[in-house]
């Protein structure tokens, strides 16, 4: 959905699909995983049961253990390689595609909630303790929540508009600072559509006595300079306080 190309109704295309989306996961991650893992916990609790042919468990949980650690094995290399040399959260935050940590973390919970509920069934078994499986499932919820809390969170950055990295945004002020035809820079404003689509708002200076030929030509030259250093920028716009002192524009003239 997020590769569509911009239509009427999405100008600016299908690119935050992606991030609600991610979001829905971490939502449907929180309250069917977390909110049955708790329900099925405290009703163990309430109402125990001994365990009965454990053997089934074990066969069950092993299986999931091979899938769940085939998947994880995957979503490690694409997040690996995604992150660089920078630490697992700082990569997590810095990231402005959340599919190549969504996996990563969703398989990691599950891998970690299979473990807890090996050491609940098998703890439950040695001890003949009945609540030991309803313990172990009320961990799981906990764990499940705090991971979909943590999704959740990250998704929610990009889905209302995330900007570049500050290292990013002071290149691309030093590029746009030393154009010969630019006076000074005021702001610059950015926006992520998408892990590789970013609108980016220049409020510029230009020198007085820069002719309109001499704003569009120096307009262009800076468009390729940033498209050069960041190629992730997809749209740029231009606020000068230069044109302001220009004529003024007619309405009807094209455009």
């Amino acid at each position: 959905k997020s590769q569509q190309a911009p239509d009427f109704e999405h100008p600016f295309g299908h690119g935050k699909e992606l991030y609600f989306w991610s979001l829905i996961v971490a939502i449907a991650i929180f309250a069917v995983g977390c909110g049955m893992s708790l329900y099925e916990g405290i009703n163990h609790l309430i109402h125990p049961e001994p365990l009965t042919k454990p053997v089934w468990n074990y066969v069950v949980l092993a299986f999931a253990f091979v899938f769940e650690g085939i998947s994880w094995v995957f979503g490690w290399k694409v997040f690996r390689s995604a992150r660089g040399k920078r630490g697992i959260f700082e990569a997590i935050h810095k990231s402005k595609d959340p599919s190549t940590f969504m996996v990563f973390f969703e398989d990691s919970a599950a891998l970690l909630g299979l473990v807890i509920a090996f050491i609940g069934i098998f703890v439950g078994q040695q001890t003949h303790n009945p609540y030991a499986d309803g313990l172990a499932s009320i961990l799981i919820g906990v764990v499940l929540g705090c991971v979909s809390f943590f999704l959740a969170y990250e998704s929610k950055g990009l889905l209302i508009g995330e900007g570049v990295d500050r290292e990013v945004l002071r290149r691309l002020r030093t590029v746009v600072e030393k154009d010969e035809a630019v006076e000074h820079v005021d702001r610059l404003l950015t926006m992520h559509f998408g892990p590789h689509e970013v609108m980016l708002t220049l409020e510029v200076k230009f020198r007085d006595d820069l002719s309109m030929v001499g704003v569009r030509n120096t307009i262009s030259r800076l468009q390729k300079s940033v498209q050069r250093e960041y190629p992730d920028i997809t749209r740029i716009y231009f606020a000068s306080e230069s044109l302001a002192h220009q004529r003024p524009v007619d309405s009807s003239e094209p455009k």
